[in-house]
């Protein structure tokens, strides 16, 4: 539908964007890296969803840590969910506190507050500011900057499966920008093992030896993909796959022989490229090697048409064409229950740096932007 919308939320019914402020900090002042458990910054989410059927998915993630994601849901069935992630890569690099908010100049600095605990906060403060008579529905998900897997957790939710969405609204950083298909991973680890012992002696067995020869065949296939233009999709910038390495010697001093060589690779393509023939490669060079490879795909990479009503809708609204982007999101996994779109408030730029921030004015923007997604998604628009 076009021309004026049925609802525009008010300041007064918003609480005032005073309100968006304070929810954001208190959600970069929690520790909820990847790594730990999120039950804090879960358990203060669902503080502010009264009046909400909220569904608690509860698992333990590889390592043993408890984590939990939610699905919350007022009004009726159908519309559009609005989505984002609870944890934070790790405060690499940071020398002021990552968990102290602080405002300046207008801007919001700390961990996590483009990436994406402002726009968490400001898909709350919107879900709850539409009309009761709107579907109003939060994939709150973590685990996102690793596995994925609390969005497989609300892929599969009873609730949000009840619901009968259109679409979801996942609210990374984009700059307000609707970002129609992005990249997916798999995430590759390969482990060489040696024998500790004093490097000085003859007992000890050194497992980089065993995984240098893995590593100058990644190397190769790492150099084909940014240089062989069959390999390239001009759809996307850059246009040459991410495949990008990690080495870990587990914190082994330097006398002593190595015993655990491991390496990590994020391969993250887009839809156009046929990823098995290089995890084929992958898994021959680790064979040849004698090193052991485990691989863990996300969801096959979204990408939505530029005519989809979604992305039609979403291209209105926020007045901006819709691009594709080179990161990943838990549409993949998400896009199991809808179509998605990713729009959010900030710029991808500053995540995932020590000097992580988003100007106040982008969450605030982003507030009645999502509250015209969902009331027009209530329309089946």
């Amino acid at each position: 539908m076009g021309g004026d919308l049925p609802f525009r939320p008010s300041a007064a019914r918003l609480g005032g964007m005073e309100s968006l402020h304070r929810l954001a900090a208190d959600l970069i002042a929690i520790d909820s890296r990847s790594a730990v458990s999120n039950h804090a910054i879960a358990e203060r989410i669902e503080a502010e969803l009264g009046g909400f059927e909220v569904e608690r998915l509860d698992y333990a993630d590889a390592a043993g840590v408890a984590k939990r994601a939610l699905v919350a849901h007022r009004g009726p069935p159908g519309g559009l969910a609005l989505s984002g992630h609870m944890d934070t890569v790790p405060e690499t690099g940071w020398t002021e506190d990552p968990w102290a908010p602080r405002i300046e100049d207008g801007v919001l600095h700390g961990l996590g507050s483009v990436d994406m605990k402002g726009a968490v906060a400001a898909c709350i403060l919107t879900a709850r500011a539409v009309p009761e008579g709107v579907p109003a529905t939060l994939l709150i998900t973590t685990d996102e900057e690793t596995t994925k897997a609390g969005a497989r957790a609300v892929a599969g939710s009873a609730l949000a499966r009840s619901l009968g969405l259109r679409g979801i609204v996942v609210a990374e950083p984009t700059g307000l920008v609707p970002v129609r298909g992005h990249r997916s991973s798999v995430n590759i680890t390969a482990r060489a093992l040696g024998v500790q012992a004093h490097s000085s002696g003859a007992a000890g067995r050194n497992a980089n030896w065993a995984l240098i020869p893995f590593l100058a065949e990644m190397r190769t296939i790492h150099l084909r993909l940014r240089e062989d233009p069959a390999l390239r999709d001009a759809a996307y910038d850059p246009p040459f796959t991410d495949f990008n390495l990690v080495i870990d010697n587990h914190g082994t001093a330097v006398n002593v022989t190595v015993p655990l060589a491991t390496c990590r690779i994020k391969f993250r393509a887009s839809r156009s490229l046929d990823r098995e023939p290089i995890l084929a490669e992958i898994r021959a060079a680790a064979e040849r090697s004698g090193v052991e490879l485990a691989m863990a795909a996300e969801g096959p990479p979204p990408e939505l048409a530029e005519d989809h009503p979604l992305v039609r809708q979403a291209v209105r609204l926020a007045g901006q064409p819709a691009r594709t982007a080179a990161f990943g999101t838990d549409a993949s996994e998400l896009q199991a229950l809808a179509p998605c779109v990713v729009l959010g408030p900030g710029a991808i730029g500053s995540a995932h740096t020590p000097r992580e921030c988003v100007e106040l004015a982008a969450l605030e923007a982003a507030v009645p932007l999502f509250a015209r997604l969902l009331t027009e998604g209530s329309q089946g628009s």
